[in-house]
């Protein structure tokens, strides 16, 4: 998927999320867009990428795109160290859920992730699309009426 899908859809898990618990959904919503982003680190093209290339390629030299940081491990790792050293749950939740619903929309492509890195299984939704495509622009259009939806039930009791 490309940033712009992973960026809405990581608005519309954290407003999702809003509506089942009393965190901030403007701090969910804004660590959700960076967790959202931050698994393609390990691409040099992609959004997070492009503003750190050499953070990028270290990660994919090391690594390779879509594995470790495409990981149940990586995203303990990340809650780990997240729970370490911030004090606002609301971030560490909010970045959480961007991460996963990342992983999410990458199994829904051809090329799948190793979501059980180590292991070299590559895990994929049985019906998958290419990055790009015209059906990742409907999953772009769906994610941001979504994220309408849930930003009205999340932000109603604010106006």
């Amino acid at each position: 998927m490309t940033g712009n899908t992973h960026i809405v859809g990581g608005i519309a898990a954290s407003l999702a999320f809003a509506q089942i618990t009393n965190y901030n959904p403007v701090i969910l919503v804004g660590a959700g867009i960076i967790g959202a982003l931050i698994p393609d680190i390990c691409h040099g093209g992609s959004t997070i990428g492009r503003k750190f290339p050499i953070v990028s390629r270290l990660v994919n030299g090391i690594f390779g795109h879509r594995s470790f940081t495409h990981s149940l491990v990586f995203l303990l790792l990340m809650g780990a160290l997240l729970h370490s050293f911030l004090t606002n749950e609301s971030i560490t939740a909010g970045i959480l859920i961007g991460m996963s619903s990342h992983f999410i929309l990458d199994m829904a492509t051809k090329n799948g992730i190793k979501l059980l890195f180590p292991l070299k299984v590559t895990v994929r939704f049985p019906l998958t699309t290419r990055t790009g495509g015209a059906v990742e622009n409907l999953v772009f259009a769906a994610l941001s009426l979504l994220s309408v939806y849930f930003g009205y039930e999340a932000f109603a009791g604010y106006f």
